[in-house]
C-alpha cells in the first residue's frame, strides 16, 4: 500500500514558521510531536527529508537533524534507509485503544458521559400506542420486510427531496440504526479488501465497523484553526491521489466528535474532488438535524456526489432504543446493497418502523423542542468547562450533541481513569483515533439531564487535578459507550 509523503510545505503549515525558542531543536521536536499526538500529522506518512523541513521552517540543517534524532529517541519517527522517517506512536503501557466502544453500564450514582444519546422524550409512549393499533395489519404476513416497511420508506424519501436531493422511496433501505447502514456499505463496496479514507477524529464504532469488514484505513486529520476544527479538501486530495484510495466515510454535518460543519460553499468542491478521484462516499448524517444555531438543515451531501451512499437515523433525534436507521442508494446500486444487508440479517422490526413513522409525521415539532433543549444544555456545560478548568480550549459547536475539549497536556487517557473516582464516564481522545494518538482531547457530550449536567464542572475540575498527578501516560483501556 502507498504510504502518504508529506511535503516541507505542508508540514509548516501544521506546525508553524517559528519564531523558534531555543533550542530550536528542541521546540521542532516539540511541535511536530504534538501535531502527531493531535493527529494533525496522521500515523504512517512519511515526512519530509530533514533538508526539506529546513527549507520550509527557515531552521538550519543542523537543527532538523537533530530533532529528527530526538523524535527516533522518543519514539514518534521510524527511520529506515530508503523508506524515509515514517510517522508512528510510542508505545504506552497497555497497548493499543479498542475501538469498539460497547454499551455503558454506569451505576445509579455515575454521570455518564461516554454516550451522545438521550433518554427517552415524553412523545415516546403516544407513539408506541399508535403504532401498536396498526400492526395487527402486517400480522398475516411473514414480518420480513428486508427494504423496509414501504410507508417508511416514503416518509424519508420526501425529506431528502425536500432538502434538496431527488430521492425515489425504492432508493432507501431501512436498516438497524445508521451503524448497520455503514456495515451494509462498507462490505458492499471494499468486499472486505479495499482501502477507505476517514477523518480523524472520527466516530469509534465507525472504525472497528470499517476494520471488521477488512477495510484499510486511510486517516485524513481534520484541521484545527481558531475557529475549531475544518476540513481542507486540497490535503484531503493530496492524500486520496497518494494512496489511491476508492471509499470514505466522512461526517460532514455537526462531525462526531468535533462538532464541525461542512459549509454550504465547501460541498460542491468536496463533491468534485471525490468524483475526480473516483471514490464511492459513505456519509453519515446521523446528526445532521442537530443545528443549535437556527441554520438550515445543510443540504445532502448526495446532491454534489450522486455515486454515494447516505447512512440516517432516529437515534439521535428521537431514541437510540428505536434501532431505526436507514441508507440512501444510487440505484445502480440497490440491488448489491441489499443482498448484501440480507447477508446480515432480513431487516428491522415492523413495530418500530411504526413507531418511527409516527414520530416522523411530528417531526419538526420534536426535534425543535429537543433542538432548544440540546443548546441550553451545550451553553450551559461550555460555561462550566471555562469556569472550572480554565487551561482547556473549549470551542462551542453549531451543533451536535458534545464538545470536543483540548487538554493542556496529553493526558486523556489519565482523565478518563481519574473520573471514575468522582463518578464520571469519560471516553479518552485515542478512542476517535483511526491511527492512534489524540491524549490531548476529551469528548464532552451534553446529553445527561439537567441535574447531572449541574455536576459535571466540578467532577470535572477534581478528576483533572488527580490526573495531573499521574507520573506516566495512563492508557484509557476499554471504553463503554454506544455513539
Amino acid at each position: 500500500m502507498s504510504t502518504p509523503v508529506m511535503s516541507g510545505t505542508r508540514l509548516a503549515g501544521i506546525i508553524g514558521t517559528g519564531p523558534w525558542p531555543g533550542p530550536a531543536y528542541d521546540s521542532l521536536t516539540a511541535g511536530i510531536s504534538r501535531a502527531i499526538g493531535d493527529g494533525r500529522i496522521p500515523v504512517g506518512a512519511r515526512l519530509p527529508s530533514e533538508r526539506e523541513v529546513a527549507a520550509a521552517t527557515g531552521l538550519s540543517r543542523t537543527t532538523t537533524t537533530r530533532a529528527f534524532a530526538k523524535l527516533r529517541e522518543q519514539g514518534f519517527v521510524l527511520t529506515r534507509r530508503g523508506s524515509g522517517s515514517v510517522v508512528r506512536l510510542p508505545d504506552v503501557p497497555g497497548g493499543r485503544i479498542d475501538h469498539l466502544l460497547t454499551p455503558a453500564g454506569a451505576n445509579e450514582a455515575e454521570i455518564d458521559l461516554t454516550c451522545t444519546a438521550s433518554v427517552a422524550p415524553p412523545w415516546l409512549l403516544g407513539a408506541y400506542e399508535r403504532a401498536v393499533t396498526q400492526v395487527h395489519a402486517y400480522l398475516p404476513g411473514t414480518g420480513y420486510y428486508p427494504s423496509g416497511l414501504p410507508v417508511l420508506k416514503e416518509l424519508i424519501a420526501e425529506r431528502y427531496t425536500a432538502r434538496g436531493v431527488r430521492t425515489d422511496p425504492d432508493q432507501i433501505l431501512i436498516t438497524s440504526g445508521a451503524f448497520g447502514a455503514v456495515s451494509i456499505a462498507v462490505r458492499a463496496l471494499n468486499e472486505g479488501r479495499g482501502r477507505v479514507l476517514i477523518e480523524s477524529p472520527t466516530y469509534p464504532n465507525a472504525i472497528a465497523t470499517l476494520e471488521g469488514a477488512g477495510a484499510s484505513l486511510i486517516p485524513y486529520p481534520l484541521e484545527l484553526g481558531a475557529q475549531g476544527h475544518h476540513w481542507d479538501i486540497d490535503a484531503m486530495d493530496h492524500i486520496a491521489r497518494q494512496t489511491r484510495v476508492r471509499s470514505a466515510y466522512l461526517i460532514p454535518d455537526f462531525h462526531n466528535p468535533t462538532g464541525a460543519l461542512l459549509p454550504e460553499e465547501q460541498r460542491p468542491e468536496l463533491g468534485a474532488m471525490l468524483r475526480r478521484n473516483a471514490m464511492v462516499p459513505i456519509f453519515d448524517e446521523s446528526l445532521v438535524e442537530l443545528g443549535l444555531d437556527g441554520d438550515p438543515t445543510p443540504t445532502p451531501m448526495a446532491a454534489f456526489v450522486p455515486d454515494s451512499i447516505t447512512a440516517g437515523s432516529t437515534s439521535k433525534i428521537f431514541w437510540g432504543g428505536l434501532r431505526v436507521g436507514w441508507m440512501r442508494i444510487p440505484a445502480h446500486r440497490i440491488d448489491s446493497m441489499a443482498s448484501t444487508r440480507l447477508s446480515l440479517d432480513l431487516g428491522a422490526p415492523v413495530l418500530e418502523q411504526l413507531v418511527a413513522v409516527e414520530l416522523m409525521r411530528d417531526h419538526e415539532t420534536i426535534v425543535g423542542e429537543y433542538r432548544e433543549k440540546l443548546r441550553a444544555a451545550r451553553d450551559s456545560l461550555a460555561a462550566q468547562v471555562r469556569a472550572y478548568l480554565p487551561t482547556w480550549q473549549v470551542i462551542v459547536p453549531s451543533g451536535g450533541m458534545a464538545l470536543w475539549c483540548r487538554l493542556p497536556e496529553d493526558r486523556s487517557g489519565a482523565l478518563a481513569i481519574a473520573a471514575r473516582e468522582h463518578g464520571l464516564g469519560l471516553v479518552a481522545g485515542p478512542n476517535f483515533a483511526p491511527a492512534g494518538g489524540l491524549d490531548r482531547w476529551i469528548r464532552l457530550p451534553y446529553t445527561v439531564s439537567e441535574t447531572q449536567l449541574d455536576e459535571v464542572g466540578p467532577r470535572l475540575a477534581a478528576a483533572w487535578e488527580d490526573a495531573l498527578t499521574y507520573t506516566d501516560r495512563v492508557p484509557a483501556g476499554r471504553a463503554r459507550t454506544v455513539a
